[in-house]
């Protein structure tokens, strides 16, 4: 962002607020002094994802322009869970809660500054709510809460007739006491979180009203959909997760540079920090010449060096060109082949049987369908181990030709890809 943009401006510019109480107050507000801002993640899972990396880089974005971030990991909002749409929760005991706290925190880190004049807080709902009694809850928070308007919710109004329990049809008022707490013990005067927060966020502004007679800011991001109006977040392995035990970073970054040509700007503009001038540049090229995923290209690469850093984009890069041809496999790091050969699609031979022929190989992996097909494709030049061209069909790779221990990497033609893994 240039230094004499207002990141309100920014903000907008990038689509990132889908709704919000009085913009106009708010920038006023940030003008005279910094604001004291927080976002909140629940642990109800041991990695972030990438709805709650949208959120990472919105603070990241309101800190570096110069306010002060507040960052709320829920160990007591983690115990019960925001109302879904697709039914209860399941309740997680305290002691995993815990364990995805300290998880949760971690990940968050790194993108924000705990140094400085206006450096970072990381806060426990947890630490002031576990000793409020039920009747201090009920009559400094609960009093404040028309029941008509919780039922007004859409996700209430959703789960209404299926069934919702009284834990999750209260967690607004949590929330809201979440932002009440921080409004009179630290001065936060701004909250923001996804549009699907919108209730929980309102919630908040009007509790501070009534119990405290403060005026305070909110404002929600979009949901991020696919071009066709359904829910990004899921790979072939589920979640897009943060944590590279549960998402391999290859994966993460072949989700990014998957993405449809008519989301490439939007997703460049939110999750990214490139100036203004090159997403545009990247969002013309990407029209003018699609087939070179200019766009895609430039989304997964600053997203990935984002969250797991430029090293490891390195790598990946490095195995995504060695995999196709243009580098050597034998230089890529056990762990990301294997990710990559997981990701791209594999088999398994057992070492005890013995090394098989190009051509079972091609017909195990997935590449041909048949032993016919498979001789066909040697034959016609296409059949490749470990990017070397094979031409002869009874052909069998050899010890040398294993990698990282226990890969093959079998191609056919210029784009079609497996991995056979060695097993014991």
């Amino acid at each position: 962002m240039s230094t004499d943009q207002h990141v309100l401006d920014d903000l907008e510019w990038r689509g990132l607020i889908a709704h919000s109480t009085d913009l106009d107050a708010l920038r006023a507000e940030m003008d005279e002094r910094p604001v004291r801002f927080y976002v909140g993640f629940d642990p109800t899972a041991p990695s972030l994802h990438m709805g709650n990396l949208l959120q990472i880089v919105t603070a990241r974005r309101l800190q570096d322009a110069g306010h002060v971030p507040y960052a709320l990991v829920g160990g007591a909002t983690g115990m019960i869970g925001d109302p879904k749409e697709s039914g209860e929760r399941t309740l997680n005991s305290l002691d995993v809660v815990k364990g995805w706290v300290g998880k949760v925190r971690a990940q968050i880190e790194p993108f924000l500054s705990f140094e400085g004049s206006n450096a970072a807080t990381m806060v426990d709902n947890y630490d002031w709510t576990a000793s409020l009694s039920t009747i201090d809850f009920l009559r400094d928070i609960g009093k404040h809460f028309p029941v008509n308007r919780m039922l007004a919710r859409d996700v209430v109004r959703t789960r209404l007739d299926a069934g919702i329990s009284y834990t999750e049809f209260s967690y607004v008022l949590l929330q809201s006491l979440d932002y009440l707490n921080l409004y009179r013990d630290h001065g936060v005067t701004l909250q923001f979180g996804g549009s699907d927060q919108w209730g929980n966020l309102t919630g908040g502004v009007e509790l501070i009203r009534r119990a405290a007679g403060g005026h305070v800011h909110a404002f929600a991001t979009p949901l991020i959909t696919k071009a066709d109006g359904t829910k990004y977040g899921k790979t072939a392995g589920g979640a897009l997760w943060l944590d590279p035990e549960m998402l391999s970073p290859y994966a993460f970054y072949q989700f990014w540079l998957n993405i449809e040509d008519e989301k490439v700007g939007e997703l460049l503009r939110a999750f990214t920090f490139l100036p203004r001038q090159e997403i545009e540049e990247l969002e013309a090229q990407t029209a003018e010449k699609p087939f070179l995923r200019a766009g895609q290209k430039g989304l997964a690469e600053h997203v990935t060096t984002l969250v797991h850093g430029a090293e490891e984009t390195a790598r990946i890069q490095a195995a995504s060109a060695a995999l196709f041809g243009s580098g050597d496999l034998r230089e890529l790091d056990g762990s990301t082949l294997a990710a990559a050969l997981r990701e791209a699609g594999y088999a398994e031979a057992k070492r005890a049987d013995g090394m098989p022929t190009i051509v079972d190989l091609l017909v195990l992996s997935g590449l041909s369908k048949s032993k016919g097909e498979a001789r066909r494709t040697v034959g016609e030049g296409g059949a490749y181990l470990n990017n070397e061209r094979v031409e002869d069909p009874e052909h069998a790779p050899g010890p040398d030709d294993v990698l990282a221990g226990s890969w093959l990497v079998l191609r056919r033609g210029k784009k079609n890809l497996a991995g056979v893994e060695l097993v014991d």
